[in-house]
């Protein structure tokens, strides 16, 4: 899917002078005082902004905060703590604009202003036509930067892309688009699929539609725990979906159909209780009993699923193995985290816990791409084309007539 780069347009000297509108994802976490507690996104958009003051254009840069009623303005849902520390970032002042929509914004070139939260304006999260132009009115150039919303059709991320003069995809959304190329696209084969999670109904349709692209496909957590049940072992009182046994078994048909698999775990972590201080045993998977929780995988399986992932050539991994947050439960995520850190194939890893793990085990260096997106990385791996990719793609087309 072609489209349009901000880097590209900055490159052509199209920014110099011009009103350059961002969207970026700067949705972070909060503290009891209303503080930043984690500032990994408001770093993220420092590089757009950046480009767009060095091509000598005036920056307005917006996001999203939390959950607010439209049209209903509360201190908590403010961006300004995200003001503050984008200046402290930027080594320069950035004011917090509120009503901007019809506000007369004036912002002059080399200057940057951070508009208030977006979702606060009437008509944002149902993309109303009125509202899309009135932001597209601000700008010449439309940035789109948050990968994040990408699966969302919103005003600020859909709407205005309709109709600024330039539509295009900032540092962070192009790395992005980049990395999805090259992992589910264009993938060096094996390509390998880790699915993990509390339950297959909520990834149901990324396991159906990965049988169909994957070498191997590897699922843990509750999921591995539905499938271990597909194939006929016993599971004790572990997290499962009885009801979801033949879609399960249909996936591991898929696959077995071209040539591939879902490894079932050989061996498994099991305790009598969901907890950090909870006994953990070693069992072989045949032999779980009718009072245990299954919580990890064990030592065998987890070595015979790192040396597939150490030959693989691609990995796209989601999710963790085990309750990788209780230390007697964590090695199976990690000795597969470490393989995929150690593989010489092309990473991709997304999913609020995914990073988590990568977090703990200090391998963020050695993943080839971390994506920044929850849901619209969970619908990419889908197969689902993301409302602003579609939009920016269609974009694309109209600048084939910018000047060169």
């Amino acid at each position: 899917m072609s489209i349009l780069t901000f880097a590209s347009v900055c490159e052509r000297g199209l920014a110099r002078g011009k009103r350059v509108f961002i969207r970026a994802d700067l949705n972070v976490p909060l503290d009891a005082q209303g503080q930043i507690a984690e500032d990994t996104r408001v770093r993220a958009s420092v590089p757009a902004v950046r480009m767009a003051l060095e091509a000598g254009a005036a920056v307005m840069v917006t996001s999203h905060l939390g959950r607010p009623t439209e049209g209903v303005f509360r201190p908590c849902d403010s961006l300004a703590p995200v003001a503050e520390r984008l200046g402290q970032l930027l080594g320069r002042p950035v004011p917090l604009v509120s009503n901007w929509v019809d506000g007369g914004l004036r912002v002059a070139p080399g200057e940057v202003v951070l508009l208030e939260n977006c979702r606060l304006n009437p008509g944002e999260k149902k993309n109303d036509p009125e509202l899309s132009r009135k932001m597209a009115a601000l700008c010449d150039i439309f940035v789109h930067d948050a990968f994040g919303t990408a699966h969302r059709a919103e005003a600020s991320t859909y709407g205005i892309a309709q109709y600024a003069p330039i539509a295009c995809a900032g540092p962070l959304l192009a790395a992005e688009v980049d990395a999805i190329h090259r992992a589910l696209a264009q993938p060096a084969r094996p390509l390998v699929a880790i699915v993990a999670g509390s339950k297959v109904s909520t990834k149901l349709t990324i396991l159906q539609s990965l049988a169909q692209k994957v070498d191997g496909l590897i699922v843990g957590g509750g999921i591995a725990n539905t499938f271990l049940l597909a194939a006929g072992m016993p599971i004790g009182k572990s997290l499962a979906e009885p009801e979801l046994l033949e879609q399960a078994r249909q996936v591991m048909q898929a696959m077995q159909a071209r040539g591939a698999e879902v490894p079932i775990p050989e061996d498994v972590v099991v305790a009598k209780e969901f907890s950090a201080t909870a006994v953990a045993s070693v069992k072989p998977a045949a032999e779980v009993a009718a009072d245990d929780l299954i919580l990890d995988i064990g030592p065998r399986t987890a070595r015979r699923l790192a040396e597939r992932l150490e030959a693989a050539g691609t990995i796209v991994w989601n999710g963790p193995l085990g309750v990788f947050e209780f230390e007697a439960f964590s090695h199976g995520t990690e000795v597969v985290a470490r393989a995929i850190a150690d593989s010489r194939g092309f990473s991709l890893a997304g999913g609020g816990d995914t990073l988590a793990a990568i977090a703990k085990y200090g391998i963020s260096d050695d993943i080839g791409y971390i994506s920044t997106g929850g849901g619209a990385f969970l619908e990419v791996l889908e197969g689902k084309t993301l409302p602003a990719l579609e939009i920016l793609h269609k974009r694309a087309l109209d600048a084939q007539a910018l000047p060169a």
